[in-house]
């Protein structure tokens, strides 16, 4: 069982003890008897731990042990480290910041399949449909709700007015180029789109995408679930976490994950259903 962090400011440090004559012990049972804390056997050699400890500090005295015929002699070994333990306000700490850049990383990834889907054209309308569209701009390429408003005077058109008037060439341009399957049309003043009814075939399709898409903002969701934990473990190994408390915050994690899995297939379902009603 790993030895509790003082609220304070803790430092573990390892003194240089005082170099006392050899001592020789039957067994290693011996060194607890007197006043080892720990100690390792191994065949011809047993290490020994010895420490004292206050509200801020913990003296740390390391011997090596080694076996003589039927006696084990103690050796005090000479040397002087200095190794901080974190403080419980730093552990919580470093908790609460796993946690929330996971949360934070899954509502990007929700936000992701969003804007994906809605790059998916419907049978309506929708502004979100052009906003993968990137127009060259006076040699920089930018978005293209960036540069126009765009807005939908009825279910199956869309009307782009950009800012600059010069731009619409390049509006034009980009439209063609994106294979959105709309003809834009250029009045010189503003830019028309008509949607074209969407085949039962080219429906499928496009639920077969929409489907691949949810998929791979699940495979996201998994991939931080997995960075959480293997965060978690290694602040075990830091002996900064119990496994108790792994397997406590590992199950929030879970339901975490679960929670934006469901999520995931919530806005799925919806934008299958838009695309598989005629």
């Amino acid at each position: 069982m790993a030895a509790p962090f003082s609220s304070m400011t803790s430092v573990r440090s390892l003194f240089r003890p005082n170099l006392n004559p050899l001592k020789s012990y039957h067994s290693p049972s011996d060194c607890y008897q007197k006043g080892f804390d720990r100690a390792k056997y191994h065949p011809g050699n047993v290490i020994a731990y010895s420490w004292s400890s206050t509200a801020n500090f913990a003296r740390i005295l390391d011997v090596a042990i080694k076996s003589s015929g039927k006696n084990v002699v103690v050796k005090h070994l000479p040397r002087k480290r200095l190794v901080r333990c974190a403080t419980i306000e730093e552990i919580e700490a470093e908790k609460s910041s796993i946690e929330k850049d996971a949360k934070m990383r899954m509502e990007k990834t929700i936000e992701t399949v969003r804007t994906n889907f809605n790059s998916i054209r419907t049978g309506r309308a929708n502004p979100a449909m052009l906003d993968k569209v990137e127009v060259e701009y006076y040699g920089t390429p930018v978005s293209l709700k960036s540069i126009a408003q765009i807005s939908t005077p009825d279910s199956s058109s869309l009307l782009i007015q950009p800012f600059d008037k010069s731009s619409l060439k390049s509006i034009e341009k980009a439209i063609v180029n994106s294979n959105l399957g709309m003809t834009p049309n250029n009045d010189g003043e503003v830019i028309r789109l008509s949607l074209p009814q969407l085949t039962t075939e080219r429906r499928t399709e496009l639920s077969k995408v929409v489907a691949k898409q949810a998929e791979e903002g699940k495979v996201a969701v998994r991939n931080i679930r997995r960075d959480v934990l293997k965060a978690y473990e290694k602040l075990e190994k830091e002996k900064k976490l119990s496994e108790d408390n792994v397997k406590d915050l590992s199950s929030d994690l879970q339901k975490l994950t679960d929670e934006y899995m469901k999520k995931i297939d919530s806005i799925y379902k919806q934008k299958e259903k838009e695309l598989l009603t005629v």
